[in-house]
């Protein structure tokens, strides 16, 4: 059992910082809800909060990954915002929240996950 999971311990640093990463993103969801039931937050801000945490949370799992990784971190990070990004479009088609998305929101949240990744996989 121990050969299998040194095996695959790789993986499951990937799957432990996904959830990290997928944590902070439910904390930072929370917070900007409780700032909107307080503040009355508009549209835009409400947008652009929802950016915000999806730049810390990619962010965060790319630089935990980065930190684990012997080498090209950038591409750890990277591969943290790509998975990162599949998980929320998963968790959006499941929940059948995808379908009023336009296709530039998509792309331009794809970007924004790739590059908070790879730069947090970079500084780690």
């Amino acid at each position: 059992m121990d050969k299998v999971l040194h095996r695959n311990s790789k993986v499951v640093v990937i799957l432990r910082d996904l959830l990290i990463s997928y944590m902070v993103t439910g904390i930072l969801l929370l917070l900007l809800a409780f700032f909107m039931l307080k503040a009355d937050l508009s549209g835009g801000i409400l947008n652009g909060g929802i950016l915000l945490t999806y730049v810390l949370s990619s962010f965060a799992g790319g630089f935990l990954l980065g930190k684990s990784a012997d080498q090209k971190r950038f591409l750890w990070g990277l591969g943290m915002g790509a998975l990162y990004f599949i998980m929320l479009v998963l968790i959006s088609i499941l929940t059948n929240s995808v379908m009023g998305m336009e296709a530039s929101r998509v792309i331009t949240v794809m970007v924004i996950c790739l590059f908070s990744g790879m730069l947090g996989g970079m500084i780690s």
